[in-house]
């Protein structure tokens, strides 16, 4: 990685760290975007620059959280289908314990904070809406579908909704005080198992042609 890159990924890290520190000492509503850009010894010029708005300092990995369903549809393997590689890429992350899953009691706070400001519900709404339209349009543009087919849009909607419910249980189960592995042994059960149940009709749509 080229310096210049590197610095910039340290100034829009230390604005992350900065801001979910004073996020929780004060709740997100209260806290200020001049705030963040002073406990990070930056202008506030800057901070925008990296973070058009303080929602976007809350989730600063959003635009990977949106993207990750349509990346596991336009990078599915030969003879997978789209419902196969969205479960796949799902368990992948399960099993690594990507942060962005929130299965450690750590998110406990993050997720608090969401709960206490209507700004953040509805930039989590939000998100939600972008995944599911990123995800119809890489089923449109892998399957070759007319613009005026409802079907890509109707299974983002079905893949989507499974998606977020997997979500749930994941926060459920740590909210409940649940140790981190046991809820992911049950989130890979319902995942597992689930998928196959719930999507059946799915199980052959956008199936990637073999070589």
């Amino acid at each position: 990685m080229a310096l210049r890159e590197e610095k910039k990924l340290a100034t829009r890290t230390a604005l992350a760290d900065a801001a979910m520190t004073l996020f929780v000492a004060k709740g997100f509503d209260k806290v200020t975007v001049a705030e963040v850009a002073r406990a990070a010894n930056v202008s506030v010029n800057t901070a925008f620059n990296y973070f058009p708005t303080k929602e976007d300092l809350f989730f600063d990995r959003q635009d990977e959280v949106v993207g990750r369903l349509a990346t596991a549809v336009r990078t599915r393997e030969p003879g997978e289908s789209a419902a196969a590689a969205v479960r796949r890429a799902f368990l992948d992350k399960l099993g690594h314990a990507d942060p962005t899953l929130g299965l450690s009691p750590a998110a406990i706070t993050f997720w608090r904070l969401i709960d206490d400001s209507s700004a953040l519900q509805a930039r989590v709404h939000r998100l939600d809406e972008r995944s599911e339209a990123a995800l119809a349009q890489a089923l449109s543009e892998t399957t070759g579908a007319a613009a005026e087919d409802a079907t890509p849009r109707l299974v983002a909607a079905a893949l989507a909704g499974l998606n977020r419910a997997l979500h749930a249980e994941i926060r459920r189960g740590i909210l409940a005080g649940e140790d981190p592995e046991t809820v992911r042994a049950k989130v890979i059960e319902v995942a597992t198992h689930g998928f196959d149940t719930a999507l059946a009709g799915l199980a052959d749509y956008a199936t990637r042609p073999r070589d």
